[in-house]
């Protein structure tokens, strides 16, 4: 007698809008405000495509996440494919730095001219938060792991918070340079630390859109294990990352 054996499952084709969505806060967020700031010199602008392209991207990632936790076939929730992204930036980040470590070895004289003093005390909050950061969604995880989902909860929204202020200090650091002068165009040194610094605080915000979807139905009672834990996994990468830009670009 044939032995049974279970149905392979149906062919099924993905849909979402949420990938749209991000690609055009994407387009305006970077490139339109770029050009409006460098090639049409209107700062005006740029400033309202980066407070319109933010928000925009940020709705995007976090709506698809939310599909990615509640979707029936659970795409995208994979841990080892997150470790395949992770390495993929990784190398982003490394010809940065790259760039960096190429154009200083090879300056006459460092930092450039028209270059400032870099800021001591706020880069160490700064670190102390995110590292405080990946703690906090340590013991978040460990909470859920124990069946505490309102403690998962409190972490996890103190994580948020960390996060945020994180991106809030590096805003204030921005704009404290930008009043002294040192912007994107004053020498090679300040082009290179607002890519790197602005790439990672990218990514902050990209993790903040991921918990953000994981908050929301995590308040109604809805966490998904796996995807908690991918998203753990993007956030101590990000904070690792930093220990090599704080190293390199503020006190090197």
């Amino acid at each position: 007698m044939p032995h049974d054996t279970p149905a392979a499952p149906a062919p099924h084709w993905e849909t979402s809008v949420y990938p749209l969505i991000i690609t055009a806060g994407l387009l305006v967020f970077l490139p339109l405000a770029f050009v409006f700031k460098f090639v049409y010199h209107q700062p005006f602008v740029a400033v309202l495509c980066l407070g319109v392209g933010a928000p925009v991207m940020i709705y995007g990632i976090a709506g698809w996440v939310r599909e990615a936790i509640g979707g029936e076939h659970g795409e995208g929730l994979a841990f080892p494919a997150m470790g395949w992204f992770i390495l993929a930036e990784a190398m982003i980040f490394v010809s940065f730095f790259a760039s960096y470590w190429f154009m200083r070895l090879n300056a006459g004289t460092w930092p450039p001219v028209g270059s400032v003093p870099m800021p001591v005390v706020l880069p160490l909050v700064m670190t102390a938060a995110l590292v405080l950061s990946s703690i906090t969604i340590h013991l978040g995880e460990a909470q859920l792991e124990r069946g505490d989902q309102a403690g998962f909860r409190r972490w996890l929204m103190l994580t948020v918070m960390l996060g945020l202020g994180f991106l809030s200090m590096s805003i204030y650091e921005w704009s404290h340079l930008f009043h002294l002068g040192f912007n994107f165009e004053t020498n090679a040194y300040s082009t290179i630390f607002y890519t790197i610094t602005g790439f990672h605080g990218s990514h902050v915000l990209v993790g903040l859109g991921i918990f953000v979807a994981i908050l929301i139905p995590a308040l109604r009672g809805r966490i998904n294990h796996h995807f908690v834990r991918t998203g753990a996994l993007y956030w101590h990468f990000v904070d690792l990352i930093w220990f090599f830009v704080v190293s390199q670009v503020y006190f090197w």
